[in-house]
């Protein structure tokens, strides 16, 4: 959906909290930040004597809270799969990836399948909160939120909220290239199954996309094989 610039939008610049801009980066991290994309590659097995740190996931954790939403609502959830039962279960609902059970955490992202009101209002009363104004005013902002999600059918919601799921995805997949963790997103498993192993219709949720998350295994072959990516030219058009 696509979302046209309004009153509101203005007003959401003009109560947002700023941060100084800082005007010169580092060209260094900018150069590492790069290097570790470089890094990075889907890992096929993991080394399940490793475990990642608990400093290393809340930081994981944080980045994946900072990922940018439409609207900031945040209509997502990740459930993070620890118990090794429910694990081997997934596992066989995931075409037998080992992934699944070998990684040092299982991270199963979930977007809400429905956007309703108090998601809205809950968003505005944090945002009330930490600006430091009533919530009365943005009940104006409010009102138009909820007006433009209440034109989408529910599929569409399903599909949008979804789409905000898969940016906080790539902040977490960013943030464990950065930590040097590895990772393996995967598509390749029955939502189905895991709404229902998980519980997850329960809760409003479906299962959106999973990330395995630990250390690469020197036995993983893929490690060593050349990132093919396209040129810049081939992804980049300038009209």
């Amino acid at each position: 959906m696509v979302v046209v610039a309004n009153k509101y939008d203005k007003e959401e610049l003009t109560t947002r909290v700023h941060i100084p801009f800082i005007a010169k980066q580092n060209k260094n991290e900018i150069m590492g930040f790069i290097e570790n994309q470089k890094w990075r590659y889907a890992t096929k097995k993991f080394d399940a004597s490793k475990k990642i740190s608990s400093t290393d996931l809340e930081k994981i954790k944080e980045s994946i809270n900072l990922a940018a939403t439409s609207y900031g609502l945040q209509l997502f959830k990740v459930i993070i799969v620890e118990n090794p039962e429910t694990r081997e279960t997934l596992k066989q609902h995931s075409w037998g990836q080992s992934q699944i059970t070998e990684a040092s955490h299982l991270m199963v992202f979930c977007n809400f399948n429905s956007v309703k009101s108090e998601h809205i209002d809950s968003y505005l009363k944090l945002k009330a909160k930490l600006i430091g104004k009533e919530e009365s005013a943005f009940k104006g902002y409010g009102d138009f939120i909820k007006s433009k999600t209440a034109e989408m059918t529910p599929d569409q919601t399903s599909e949008w909220n979804a789409k905000q799921t898969y940016i906080a995805l790539g902040n977490a997949m960013a943030m464990c290239a950065e930590l040097k963790i590895d990772t393996c997103p995967l598509e390749g498993f029955s939502p189905v199954e895991y709404n229902s192993t998980l519980g997850l219709h329960k809760i409003g949720l479906e299962a959106t996309v999973v990330l395995t998350l630990g250390y690469r295994s020197v036995e993983d072959k893929t490690q060593h094989a050349p990132k093919i990516r396209k040129n810049l030219k081939d992804i980049f058009e300038v009209l």
